[in-house]
């Protein structure tokens, strides 16, 4: 998601760091590596590309292996932006690019401390839920 008046975050793709989270507790959660090993700097098919399309790269990756998402929580760490009034539409977002999975966003400003409550920076830490289907 864009965040008017805020400062964007640099990467090799968009920078969105909930989406990125995501795709890692996915992959983690499969056992198919990580967002590093599937959608690596190396690649320029991935420069740029956004957060809801590496999340649906994502979710087409664990669902060809044959699982499924129960639920997903992603915990932004920073002091910007304000997560609580756009909550609902981050969520929808991110529901939205899993194909309509149970989502779950949080916020946590660390209280001054380390890069991120500096405000030089964000982060985020997901946990996904998934099962195995048969095919």
């Amino acid at each position: 998601m864009k965040w008017e008046n805020e400062i964007g975050v640099d990467g090799h793709s968009d920078g969105d760091v909930a989406a990125h989270a995501v795709c890692d507790a996915l992959f983690a959660a499969t056992q198919l590596g990580d967002l590093g090993s599937n959608f690596g700097t190396s690649d320029p098919k991935y420069a740029g590309a956004s957060g809801e399309k590496l999340l649906k790269e994502t979710l087409q990756r664990i669902t060809a292996k044959g699982f499924a998402i129960a639920n997903v929580s992603v915990q932004i760490v920073g002091n910007r932006p304000k997560i609580g009034p756009r909550r609902a539409e981050a969520i929808a977002a991110l529901s939205s690019a899993l194909n309509g999975a149970t989502v779950s966003v949080t916020a946590t400003s660390t209280d001054g401390l380390g890069f991120t409550g500096e405000g030089k920076g964000l982060s985020a830490i997901a946990i996904a839920s998934v099962f195995q289907v048969s095919r």
